[in-house]
């Protein structure tokens, strides 16, 4: 530990659910917004939802057929047929202006009101009609072939609860309740800073013993699937330029993610400059593999992710401390990568029984869960590029034997 001022700030590495827990803790959702219904998608509900209707409004037919008084065809079959007489015909949308009374029955198409009296339908392959009279070939319980009223969606239920994520299918549920437009939480902006002298913008002309800021292309990718607005930099081992950029940033968006500088080496500048810029520093370094020297803190009541420029560590910092930072800002009730059950196909071994270690693979099928092969491809970038998923070696385990069915963490 070390004194700064009057606040205590972590130096040694903690551990990842620590580290986890008071990034989370540390977060708070965005202000709501109001928009469309059809500009909600993905993003989160910021309040529980209701329904405002009934849906459907009416007590419906499932099936074209013939409303019938159920008991009037109890017995029917087709060796012994009831005849009905036919006072009318119902479409949907059509106002019911015909009641069921004993000895007739009245035609309706799939989605029309069911006419007083009736409390059943009879499906029309059960039957047969010459204009006037209608044949019924089989029984038709009480309630066969009727949607009630408010059966997929009933006045004042409780549609989606808050945090909840907008899909194509809650989108359509909303409009059936009754929504046209939600109050969802606003999207973050994310800037995203990669510092190194090495790095070079994708796009700008690639100097040899340089590389492109291809960290940055990747976290920015995962931004966009959740529906965040990356804002990108690319800056030079320069300290006013470092300070500048992230001070601008700190002003004009609602976190910021940096890549690279984050150990201890003479150019490893972004903490000394976030120091100098007043942040509030919760941890930096955390016995994670790959990934030790990710931090995290508060500037301008905006956090702040820093994150090692090694691609592996680069990733795996975002994937597991702030992307759910991320995802806690834009309001998400599980604010993490999908969960998955998988079969190792063989052993898994990390290095420190102390540390939680980070294991990328791809996914075949199996019996009953995939199957998870670790990747050992020298590539750095190729593995990452083709995974599927990453299991973890939790802090206290060294070996993951091979069939061991375990929780990963699904990529794609």
């Amino acid at each position: 530990m070390e004194w700064k001022g009057t606040d205590m700030v972590r130096t040694l590495p903690i551990g990842f659910d620590e580290a986890l827990a008071l990034t989370l803790e540390h977060i708070h959702a965005l202000p709501p917004e109001s928009t469309e219904l059809l500009n909600s998608f993905g993003k989160a509900l910021a309040e529980d939802i209701f329904s405002k209707v009934d849906s459907p409004s009416i007590d419906a037919s499932l099936k074209d057929g013939y409303a019938v008084i159920s008991e009037e065809v109890a017995h029917a079959s087709a060796d012994h047929p009831v005849s009905l007489k036919l006072a009318g015909s119902i479409g949907a949308g059509d106002q019911v202006m015909t009641s069921v009374t004993p000895g007739f029955t009245v035609r309706v198409l799939t989605g029309a009101r069911i006419p007083p009296g009736a409390n059943a339908v009879l499906s029309e392959e059960f039957t047969t009609c010459d204009g006037s009279t209608v044949i019924a070939c089989n029984n038709a319980e009480p309630g066969r072939n009727i949607l009630p009223k408010g059966s997929d969606v009933a006045l004042g239920q409780i549609m989606t609860k808050k945090g909840s994520l907008i899909i194509p299918g809650v989108a359509g549920l909303m409009a059936a309740a009754g929504h046209s437009r939600l109050n969802v939480v606003r999207s973050p902006t994310v800037a995203l800073i990669s510092t190194g002298s090495e790095v070079v913008a994708p796009g700008s002309p690639l100097p040899e013993g340089k590389l492109y800021a291809s960290n940055m292309t990747t976290l920015g990718s995962w931004c966009k699937k959740y529906g965040m607005q990356p804002l990108l930099s690319v800056v030079e081992d320069d300290p006013q330029e470092i300070h500048k950029v992230i001070q601008s940033y700190s002003a004009s968006a609602d976190a910021i993610v940096t890549s690279g500088g984050a150990w201890t080496s003479d150019r490893d500048l972004v903490a000394k400059i976030l120091d100098q810029l007043g942040w509030k520093q919760i941890f930096h370094r955390i016995r994670i593999g790959p990934g030790k020297a990710v931090g995290f803190g508060i500037l301008n009541d905006k956090p702040v992710f820093i994150l090692p420029g090694g691609p592996p560590s680069n990733l795996i910092g975002f994937l597991e401390i702030a992307l759910p930072g991320l995802l806690t800002l834009a309001g998400h009730s599980c604010p993490r990568l999908p969960i998955m059950q998988v079969r190792l196909a063989k052993e898994i071994r990390g290095r420190y029984a102390d540390w939680t270690q980070f294991v990328f693979g791809v996914l075949t099928p199996g019996e009953d869960v995939p199957v998870f092969h670790a990747l050992t491809d020298k590539s750095r970038l190729r593995s990452m590029a083709e995974a599927h998923a990453i299991v973890c070696i939790p802090e206290g385990k060294t070996v993951l034997p091979a069939g061991l069915t375990v929780a990963a963490q699904y990529l794609k």
